[in-house]
């Protein structure tokens, strides 16, 4: 009997070794090429969980908590003239982390270029800043084609040394930070996914009041 409620412990315990690993493999299949052992992932489907934390992911930072982003580094334009973040005070801001030869970071264009379309008029602006890995990446006429090919119309910028990437200290591809109109980081997500709970992000830092100064 003691034995085999050994047996039965050891079976149990290689069982949750495996669920853990596949688990793991789930969550980095939606990181490109990335150096993150793990990524937070929350899960629930619910509305954004409000924190303290500045670097918090995958949560609603609270105002007062929230860093200021870093400025966007020089770089070549596409789709729009150079912008600076001071002159974007008023408007909700995506800085999204991408390079065009990354699988995960194709997946994500739907759900930006949607929400491109749905609240740029209403105070929503999106920077792609490509943060290549790869010399054939750096290129900007290769930049500039693939912006063409897979019809991206909101601004992008290339980052071909990586400054705004540490600036922000990003660690994967794709990697979404979302600015208040204040400037402020009030969220950030590594990965494909959670477009629902991103989107309500927007609609919140939309609604909020701004005053400037």
């Amino acid at each position: 009997m003691r034995s085999r409620r050994i047996f039965i412990a050891i079976i149990g315990v290689l069982a949750l070794s495996t669920f853990l690993v596949a688990s793991g493999r789930v969550r980095n299949a939606s990181i490109c090429r990335t150096a993150v052992a793990s990524v937070a992932q929350a899960g629930d489907t619910g509305a954004p969980r409000a924190a303290d934390e500045s670097d918090a992911r995958d949560v609603l930072i609270a105002p007062h908590h929230a860093a200021r982003a870093p400025a966007l580094s020089a770089g070549a334009w596409i789709n729009s003239e150079t912008l600076k973040l001071d002159a974007l005070r008023g408007r909700v801001v995506i800085v999204d982390f991408w390079t065009f030869g990354c699988y995960n970071c194709r997946n994500t264009l739907p759900a930006l270029k949607g929400w491109d379309a749905r609240y740029r008029d209403k105070g929503l602006t999106i920077i792609g800043v490509h943060t290549p890995e790869s010399g054939y990446e750096k290129s900007i006429e290769n930049v500039r084609r693939a912006v063409r090919e897979q019809n991206v119309r909101y601004p992008v910028v290339t980052d071909n040394d990586a400054e705004t990437w540490r600036a922000y200290g990003i660690e994967a591809w794709p990697t979404t930070v979302i600015l208040d109109k204040k400037g402020r980081i009030r969220f950030r997500h590594i990965g494909e996914g959670y477009y629902a709970e991103m989107e309500k992000v927007i609609q919140k830092l939309l609604a909020e009041e701004f005053a400037a100064g």
